[in-house]
């Protein structure tokens, strides 16, 4: 009797899903399933995860899908219907265990977010979009009357546009090209610069918006093996010192001034800086206690130079190339401040900062944030690093909740499509930073999907090193990491 009361009970879950609107989504709560993630990696996907899912009190998957999986010969005009089944069976497993099932193009005809890149560009080539609306007016149609209850369509995996127009203009093509086969689907777009930043301009178009929650990458994406330099990063902790990376010139009024370094570290020290990019023109200048310690220039420009690669940028017409190189310089014992400055042109990027000395070494990694004048950072005798602002709670209301919520006030449902942290992180760090979003995004309201349910970001089977591991229908489940997500 057990197995058919359970069915029973999830055939009415299902019937009960909250109803959305673009003008306000429910609190959904999930994870991503990534069988389709990549064409040359696509399997079906489980129905175990949905059964489990939806046992385990969830209510949400996220389908990041790669169109390659069912074009013909690599010719995105030729959509095999065939090889849509094992999308069509995920539908029907949220159907039949009450999940709501969101379809994404993770790789779209003309966009992605990882390698390799499109031929084609979606948001200047008119054929690219021509061909992306193909898409999802298959989709439209193939599922025409599946009630949005239980089924939305999420455009395009967090996009990197130069200008928003040019995302507002395929946005409304994309709508309209579901709309005409299927008036009702719930729409959702995913905030640009890789989904962090609400379009206020997609308001008018009566869908919803998703944004991230990986923030701060340097803690999120600590060693990830897809981030080059992140196995270079310090240790994360949370919270953690607010460090920026750049070093304004006087081209950047208001934000230009130096990085700033009190030490409490008593013998001689060796400061070890490196250089990653420079914009156009820079002159690093280290001083110890106001005394100049060290100065050099940096001019990127073509051809061969002291750089790793030249990176012309036309629209700015600049170079900004990578250097990938370290500064080195010996300071006093009992240096108190160290300034680190940049007295000329646009801007330099450091990527490690490394204090060497008779107690240890200290290395400090940046959050890599543009616009931020340079923090003050304190490193006492054992070498903790504070700065003037700490990244918390209360960083993370301000610069990712805030924002969202008034476009929310605007009219427009809004919800986290994705969030997570690498299992490279220090499990207890991970669950400290995962408690303040959730926590966050349960006083706003909102909605979440984690980046997997397996996997190294999610609660089962995640490769962490550092967990005591349960086992759960023959997988090994973190219960830590489940219990807080079934609390939020």
């Amino acid at each position: 009797m057990i197995r058919p009361l359970i069915a029973m009970l999830l055939l009415l879950a299902g019937l009960a899903l909250p109803m959305p609107s673009p003008r306000h989504l429910p609190r959904w709560r999930g994870f991503n399933l990534l069988e389709h993630f990549q064409a040359e990696s696509c399997r079906p996907f489980r129905e175990e995860d949905f059964r489990l899912i939806s046992e385990l009190g969830f209510n949400f998957v996220r389908l990041p899908l790669d169109y390659r999986a069912w074009i013909v010969g690599g010719d995105a005009s030729r959509i095999d219907p065939s090889k849509l089944r094992d999308i069509d069976e995920a539908v029907a497993f949220g159907q039949r265990y009450g999940v709501h099932v969101c379809i994404n193009l993770h790789r779209a005809p003309g966009y992605c977010v990882v390698v390799p890149a499109e031929a084609r560009d979606l948001f200047t080539d008119p054929e690219a979009l021509r061909l992306c609306a193909l898409h999802w007016a298959t989709f439209a149609r193939r599922y025409r009357g599946v009630p949005s209850a239980q089924l939305s369509f999420n455009l395009i995996n967090e996009p990197m546009v130069a200008h928003d127009a040019d995302y507002v203009r395929v946005v409304r093509v994309l709508t309209e090209a579901i709309r005409r086969e299927d008036p009702q689907r719930l729409i959702i777009a995913d905030g640009t610069h890789w989904g962090n930043t609400p379009v206020d301009a997609l308001a008018s178009l009566g869908i919803a918006q998703a944004t991230r929650g990986y923030e701060p990458m340097m803690l999120t994406h600590y060693r990830a093996k897809w981030i080059t330099g992140s196995d270079a990063w310090t240790v994360p902790r949370w919270p953690m010192a607010e460090v920026e990376p750049y070093l304004y010139g006087p081209w950047h009024k208001g934000i230009c001034g130096p990085l700033v370094i009190m030490s409490h570290r008593r013998g001689a020290q060796t400061l070890r800086l490196r250089v990653d990019r420079v914009s156009k023109q820079a002159l690093l200048v280290i001083s110890a206690d106001g005394r100049e310690v060290l100065r050099r220039s940096f001019t990127p420009g073509p051809g061969v130079g002291d750089w790793k690669e030249v990176h012309y940028k036309p629209q700015w017409r600049v170079y900004q190339n990578r250097y990938d190189c370290d500064c080195v310089v010996t300071l006093p014992a009992g240096t108190k401040r160290i300034e680190v400055s940049n007295l000329e042109g646009d801007w330099l990027r450091w990527s490690s900062l490394t204090l060497e000395g008779p107690e240890g070494a200290v290395r400090v990694s940046p959050n890599w944030e543009w616009g931020v004048h340079p923090q003050t950072l304190d490193i006492d005798a054992r070498g903790a690093v504070t700065s003037s602002e700490m990244r918390d709670r209360d960083w993370l209301r301000v610069h990712q909740n805030v924002p969202w919520k008034r476009l929310e006030a605007r009219g427009v449902g809004v919800m986290v499509g994705e969030f997570g942290c690498y299992n490279q992180t220090p499990h207890h760090v991970a669950l400290r930073w995962m408690r303040d979003n959730l926590e966050n995004w349960r006083d706003a309201g909102w909605g979440w999907a984690l980046w997997n349910f397996r996997g190294s970001f999610g609660p089962l089977d995640s490769g962490r090193s550092d967990v005591r591991y349960e086992d759960f229908h023959g997988h090994k489940l973190d219960r830590e990491m489940m219990d807080l997500l079934r609390r939020s």
